[in-house]
Parts: structure tokens; C-alpha cells; sequence
């Protein structure tokens, strides 16, 4: 029989030392769990309101039966090309939808400048502007209440482009000079 390694064998003055215990933190403990539950129903909450909020604003712009005073989101912009100079005041905007046609009519008065800038933007010019000429038919200004039956300076143009692309029907009141009122119906066909 073999004899045992006396090195491996417990000494009896210096017994094996025993696993020392961790200390418990039981505060520390309780705020890593809290934590862990808190911050994502916090999330949770903030997010909830922030769509109530947006749904509550998407419902109340559904809503509206005609022009909303404020400029269109920077996104209605862009998809029916109607950037609206800034600097612009009032604006009034109002869009419609359907399964064939979306429209955005926007109304803004601005100065000159404004109307050339948006003229050039949209793919015309004044030059392009007919006296007299009203290219919104009358059932169509109606949903909004607008009135080009009355006798003002109006100058008009329409800037027609392939579908999916937005094509426009402008008029322009000169009532106050160097001061425009621009009418614009944007209409994308899909």
C-alpha cells in the first residue's frame, strides 16, 4: 500500500481555511431590483403618452373639415412640393386622401422674394402667372372656402408633372403689392 503525501495531509495546527461568507447587501440588492423594474415601466409610461399625444393630434387633424392654421409638417412639404417660404404669414394648410388622389391646399401670404423662391422651387416662374387666370376649379376651392369668383388681381399657373409626382394649380391675389396671397393646390396621383 502506498503511503500518503504528507503536504496533502491537514495539518493539525493550521486547519483548511473555510470559504469566507460574502457580506450581504440587501439595500443594494433592493435598488438594483427596484431599478430594474422602474426604469423600463418609466419608458413604458413616457412612451404611451407620447402616442396618446400623436394619436390624439393625428385624430383632431383627421378631423378638420378645413384649413388649419399653421404650416404643413416639413414631410407634407416635400411629398406634394410645396415648400412654403419661411417667413410666410399666415399659412393655412389642409390635405385630403384617397385610395387614387391625395391633395394638400396650402394658403400663405409672403413678400415678393417669397413668391419667386417658391415659385423657382416648385418648377415655374412669375413669368409664368396669367392675369385673370384661376386654375382651381371653383368645386375644388370650395372644400377649403376659398372664392376666386370675386374681382381681385388674380394671376395663376399650373405646373403638371407624371404621376407619382405632385403636380400644382397656383393662384396668386395681388391684393396688396409687394404682399401676395398664394393659393396652391398640390395633387400627387397614384
Amino acid at each position: 500500500m502506498t503511503e500518503p503525501d504528507p503536504a496533502a495531509m491537514p495539518d493539525e495546527h493550521h486547519p483548511t481555511a473555510a470559504p469566507r461568507p460574502r457580506p450581504r447587501r440587501p439595500l443594494l440588492m433592493a435598488l438594483v431590483v427596484f431599478l430594474l423594474i422602474t426604469i423600463p415601466a418609466g419608458y413604458f409610461v413616457i412612451s404611451a403618452e407620447q402616442s396618446r399625444d400623436s394619436g390624439e393630434d393625428k385624430e383632431s387633424e383627421a378631423a378638420a373639415t378645413g384649413l388649419t392654421n399653421a404650416f404643413p409638417s416639413k414631410l407634407q412639404q416635400r411629398i406634394y412640393d410645396v415648400p412654403v417660404p419661411i417667413g410666410s404669414t399666415p399659412v393655412y394648410y389642409y390635405e385630403t386622401n384617397s385610395w387614387q388622389t391625395s391633395s394638400l391646399f396650402v394658403q400663405f401670404r409672403t413678400n415678393d422674394w417669397g413668391l419667386e423662391k417658391y415659385l423657382a422651387a416648385v418648377g415655374t416662374s412669375t413669368a409664368a402667372l396669367k392675369k385673370g387666370a384661376v386654375p382651381i376649379p371653383a368645386e375644388q376651392a370650395a372644400k377649403v372656402g376659398w372664392d376666386f369668383s370675386a374681382n381681385w388681381p388674380w394671376r395663376g399657373t399650373t405646373v403638371n408633372r407624371p404621376a407619382p409626382q405632385p403636380s400644382q394649380q397656383i393662384v396668386v391675389s395681388d391684393d396688396e403689392p409687394g404682399h401676395p396671397v398664394v393659393y396652391t393646390v398640390s395633387t400627387v396621383h397614384f
